[in-house]
C-alpha cells in the first residue's frame, strides 16, 4: 500500500489530466486500485493509519532488531578475546 501526493512523482501530462478532480489531494495505491485518500470513509482512513502505523512499528522493530544482533556479536567477540588472552 502506497500513498503519495497528487504533485510527488507526477509528470505534467499526469497533473493536467487529473488536476480538476484531485488536485493536491493524497492519492492511495492498494491492491492494484487507486484510491483518494480524503475521499475514504473515515473508518477507512482510520484503518491506513493503523496499517501505516504498524509498518512504521515494524520498521523500527527490525531496526532495533538488527542493532541488537550487532551488539551482541560484537559481545561474543569480546568475550572470545578476553579468553585468548
Amino acid at each position: 500500500m502506497t500513498t503519495q501526493n497528487k504533485k510527488e512523482k507526477k509528470s505534467k501530462q499526469d497533473d493536467q489530466a487529473d488536476l480538476d478532480t484531485s488536485e493536491n489531494k493524497t492519492k492511495l495505491n492498494f491492491d492494484g486500485k487507486e484510491y483518494i485518500l480524503e475521499d475514504l470513509a473515515q473508518e477507512q482512513q482510520t484503518i491506513i493509519s493503523h496499517i501505516n502505523n504498524l509498518e512504521s512499528k515494524a520498521r523500527d522493530a527490525q531496526f532495533n532488531l538488527d542493532q541488537c544482533n550487532i551488539a551482541k556479536q560484537a559481545f561474543i567477540n569480546m568475550l572470545k578475546e578476553s579468553l585468548d588472552d
